[in-house]
């Protein structure tokens, strides 16, 4: 058995074959995912799993170079903003870049893979980019 805390197949698969500059989301239960996207739909229920719980398990396993944020995050200020910020303090995260849902939208038609949460507070979308731990 694995000894990190992540034990989803399909979630470990998609983290191990990334590359530098590849992207993959954690978003909330509303976010579209666009055609061709692989989707790890984790929603149970609203609020299961939550997109902070999520967002932790991720970092557990994934090296991150940069992190994109929706504009309307910094106006709606859901919770998940917070642990944000905190771990962007921490430099966890990389670089920050704030853009507008609708290009955070357009953005997802790059993503390698998009992880829906149970989450239902709005605006509560990441795009994490890879990066190398070399």
């Amino acid at each position: 058995m694995k000894k990190t805390p992540l034990l989803n197949i399909a979630l470990s698969r998609v983290i191990a074959s990334l590359g530098h500059g590849d992207i993959l989301m954690i978003v909330d239960a509303g976010m579209p995912v666009p055609a061709g996207v692989e989707l790890i739909d984790l929603a149970l229920t609203r609020g299961v799993p939550d997109f902070i719980s999520v967002l932790d398990v991720v970092l557990s396993e994934m090296q991150v170079e940069s992190h994109v944020l929706a504009n309307e995050m910094a106006e709606v200020k859901p919770p998940a903003l917070q642990v944000i910020e905190s771990l962007n303090l921490d430099d966890q995260l990389g670089r920050q870049r704030w853009i507008s849902h609708e290009d955070l939208k357009v953005l997802s038609r790059k993503a390698k893979a998009i992880i829906r949460t149970g989450e239902c507070q709005p605006y509560s979308n990441v795009a994490l980019v890879s990066g190398v731990v070399f």
